[in-house]
């Protein structure tokens, strides 16, 4: 079971955000992190909110990469897995179901040919599909698992962030 009341914690941000709803608008914010420029192979990435931590990445070995770290597509699936089991730990804890088990696992398929530029093929991720399996102590018909999985599904961010798209800005500039 649980070890933290999720309803109890979200209570006062709940009436925080109804007293004034603009203070339920975050922005998230990431950041290259200085890395060494000569390795064309590696970055690394840095949330601001949490300054300490840093995501390393490179280049898919499907591209030359060396292959020693997760790349950005790896990165990306992380961030869906880790928000789709976030959000069924927390919906869980909110309706009081124990979790006996959960495992999520993400996969994607990838042309590599068009990030090398090698003709008219789709570059970035043309499907992802995601299994997600979670075992719930007497839930013989499987019907609190259920409304679990629906609810999880309805208010997982980054899934719906995939599924329904958002507009991305990007700027290049020159120094």
């Amino acid at each position: 079971m649980a070890t933290i009341n999720v309803r109890e914690l979200q209570s006062p941000i709940r009436q925080r955000y109804k007293a004034d709803p603009n203070s339920a608008q975050i922005i998230l914010k990431v950041r290259s992190a200085q890395t060494n420029l000569g390795d064309p192979l590696h970055c690394a990435v840095v949330p601001v909110a949490t300054p300490d931590v840093r995501w390393r990445s490179g280049a898919h070995a499907g591209v030359g990469g060396a292959g020693d770290v997760p790349c950005s597509g790896d990165l990306l699936l992380g961030a869906l897995a880790a928000c789709q089991e976030t959000t069924i730990r927390m919906v869980a804890a909110n309706m009081g179901i124990e979790l006996a088990s959960l495992e999520i696992e993400i996969e994607a398929d990838w042309d590599a040919r068009g990030t090398l530029a090698m003709g008219d093929y789709p570059i970035g991720l043309t499907a992802i599909r995601c299994t997600t399996r979670v075992t719930v102590p007497q839930d013989v018909k499987g019907e609190r698992a259920e409304r679990l999985l629906r609810s999880a599904e309805k208010y997982c961010v980054v899934l719906n962030t995939l599924r329904n798209g958002v507009p991305v800005e990007s700027t290049f500039s020159l120094q």
